[in-house]
């Protein structure tokens, strides 16, 4: 028999603390990481450790934050594509008149377009507080569209979402443009650090880094993106607070940079694409209130600034987990006994439980 409303078990554990310091927090605290993938914890964890051996930790900057819907309308011809978009980009404002009647706390930010033969590609792109602002972006986009179709001549309806978003694809528009929270992270180790705690060297990680996650992923076509693993991390965060699991695949875009800085290693991890929000569906669930709460995504701040901590806690979580993954792969072997060894361990654990 199946139960409507059956709750699937991950398991789950708080890793950390992460010491993150930047212009959305300054602060050491544990993270909540929901996964199968049993040795993310402690490598994740590792990483945790770096962030508390240097002053300032993690510095998480907080680039840019919008939701995005694109639309499609059907021109006569491609010059009354091209006369609607410019009439469009004229009309900024009183577009931003008609997203207002719709939400409290949608904001029209830009309007970009793109024209094929005789098709307007519309992309709307909207601040939405501390939604993650799927609805809430396709509500404002589906009243916008209304509002084009009834006031400008000759156009029609194309559809409601023409994928110039990008919506859960992985594109190259929105490695440019950002589609959510766009945040930087940036740590670096002293050179006894990475020589004691992660048994390597700058030098070692910054070759890896060129020739694995920029040559190798160029090599295998990878669109805006070079890193190694920035959707483990994503995911067990994702699921642990409550957030829509399929965006990892935007999520997963961004570009990890190493430098050798005089033995001294510079990890910096860029995404532009992490969509995240502190309310909204799957947010009400028991364990998302309790896991919210305890990363302070509960307290009462301006619409928009838990998001945002939630934002910098995700993508203060992906550089703890690339650093460590990172550093084990310069040396032979080292991987893959720490999967054997937690893995074989949790099976072990679970056939006698």
């Amino acid at each position: 028999m199946i139960e409507e409303h059956a709750i699937a078990g991950v398991p789950m554990r708080w890793v950390g603390p992460l010491r993150i310091t930047g212009n959305v927090v300054n602060e050491e605290l544990e993270v909540p990481l929901a996964t199968y993938e049993s040795p993310l914890w402690p490598s994740v964890g590792r990483g945790a450790k770096m962030s508390r051996l240097v002053p300032d930790g993690i510095i998480a900057t907080l680039v840019d934050e919008r939701m995005t819907r694109s639309v499609l309308v059907e021109a006569a011809d491609a010059q009354t594509a091209l006369t609607t978009a410019r009439q469009i980009e004229a009309r900024f404002v009183e577009l931003q008149d008609v997203v207002r009647t719709c939400s409290r706390f949608a904001n029209l930010v830009a309007v970009r377009h793109e024209i094929t033969a005789n098709l307007l590609f519309i992309r709307f792109e909207f601040t939405t507080g501390d939604a993650s602002g799927h609805n809430m972006a396709t509500l404002a986009a589906d009243r916008l569209l209304s509002h084009l179709l009834d006031t400008t001549p000759g156009i029609s309806y194309g559809s409601i979402s023409a994928n110039y978003c990008t919506d859960k694809k992985a594109t190259a528009i929105n490695g440019i443009l950002g589609r959510g929270k766009n945040v930087v992270t940036e740590l670096t180790v002293p050179r006894e650090v990475v020589r004691d705690r992660l048994h390597t060297t700058a030098a070692k990680v910054a070759e890896l880094n060129v020739r694995k996650n920029l040559v190798g992923t160029l090599l295998a076509g990878g669109i805006r993106s070079a890193n190694a693993h920035y959707a483990n991390m994503l995911q067990g965060f994702y699921l642990a607070t409550g957030q829509d699991a399929a965006n990892i695949v935007e999520g997963s875009q961004g570009i990890t940079l190493a430098e050798d800085r005089d033995g001294d290693l510079y990890f910096s991890c860029t995404i532009p694409n992490l969509i995240v929000g502190s309310v909204g569906n799957g947010k009400d669930l028991p364990f998302v209130e309790t896991n919210m709460t305890r990363l302070g995504c509960r307290v009462e701040r301006e619409p928009g600034e838990n998001a945002r901590r939630l934002a910098v806690f995700a993508a203060a979580t992906v550089l703890c987990g690339e650093l460590s993954l990172m550093a084990a792969q310069t040396n032979p072997g080292e991987l893959m006994r720490a999967h054997v060894h937690m893995e074989r361990s949790t099976e072990k654990i679970g056939s006698q439980s």
